[in-house]
């Protein structure tokens, strides 16, 4: 037994891949292309993207929101997860990147549950809010520019419903949010939202130590804005 979460070494990991991953060939085919992409960094992991599928099922989700898509990757996982009625909107700023994600939605036959939204996102979340779709979303998902992931927490808040799950990626940074004195406006973005959730009292809320570090943040029944 352990009083701490285990450090992961790479035998470790491969290991961990091999005992638990069950992840359908298309997306093992689209997450080997972008593996050879510019920006390959920004991957979801294989074992977040499973995990957040499970947490989409366990929470009986129907319509979710992903806030960056890249590739499609994380998004192709919701899409698979949820009911065939499901939808998932999935809003990005790059076509060339959503050309990539739109090919392999295609070829996993969920085309058609994935609504892509592209330009600003900050832009296309107003307007979600403005069209009436406040507190009807069950899951959200947010990986995209780092400094204004307040702004998008904020939107997904007033966006999913009460008892609705958001998950925010990257929370951990390397460790680099562990340096009290950050050294770049990433970090120093990232510091401040962890803080920030930690003493919401609008959610609850678990930073889980997966992949990049992933915050999981439950709605809580009457929750407004900060």
């Amino acid at each position: 037994m352990s009083r701490r979460t285990i450090q992961m070494d790479n035998r470790l990991y491969r290991y961990l891949l091999e005992a638990s991953l069950r992840e359908p060939e298309v997306l093992a085919a689209l997450r080997e292309e972008t593996a050879r992409m510019p920006g390959a960094r920004m991957q979801t992991a294989p074992e977040q993207g499973q995990f957040m599928a499970l947490l989409a099922q366990l929470i009986g989700a129907r319509k979710t929101l992903e806030v960056g898509v890249f590739t499609g990757y994380s998004a192709l996982w919701l899409a698979l997860a949820l009911p065939p009625e499901g939808r998932v909107v999935a809003l990005d700023i790059d076509p060339e990147t959503a050309a990539v994600a739109r090919r392999y939605w295609a070829r996993a036959g969920v085309a058609e549950r994935i609504d892509l939204r592209l330009g600003d996102a900050t832009a296309s979340l107003d307007a979600l809010l403005a069209d009436g779709q406040a507190e009807t979303f069950d899951f959200a998902f947010i990986d995209a520019d780092k400094a204004r992931y307040a702004d998008y927490f904020e939107r997904a808040l007033a966006l999913v419903r009460p008892g609705g799950l958001i998950a925010v990626d990257n929370v951990l940074w390397s460790g680099r949010v562990a340096d009290p004195d950050p050294a770049d406006a990433d970090t120093a973005a990232l510091r401040a939202f962890n803080a920030a959730r930690r003493d919401d009292p609008r959610v609850t809320l678990s930073l889980v130590p997966i992949a990049d570090g992933l915050t999981l943040a439950v709605k809580l029944p009457g929750a407004g804005p900060a």
